[in-house]
């Protein structure tokens, strides 16, 4: 009984690290998305994704974003720009 509770808990500790998604972010496995400065002349928030080597490159497409150019396994996304009060406010 002691070893099924175990087991139990050994398999749910490991569901929840993969759910989390940081283990395979931090191993490079997964592609993610980090803000960018917006180039000079250019609006929008620009986001630069970057491929793993298990997923590739996210897509912003489903917010609102656009995809402008590729360089390597990066790729540079602009985005609608966001609303918010200023930081320190």
């Amino acid at each position: 009984m002691k070893s099924v509770i175990v087991a139990a808990a050994l398999i749910l500790a490991v569901m929840v690290v993969i759910k989390d998604g940081r283990l395979f972010h931090n191993a490079g496995l997964s592609g993610s998305c980090a803000a960018v400065a917006t180039p000079r002349g250019e609006t929008g928030a620009w986001q630069k994704c970057t491929a793993g080597k298990l997923q590739g490159a996210p897509s912003l497409t489903r917010q609102g974003c656009t995809a402008i150019s590729r360089a390597g396994k990066a790729e540079f996304w602009r985005c609608p720009a966001r609303i918010g009060s200023a930081p320190g406010t």
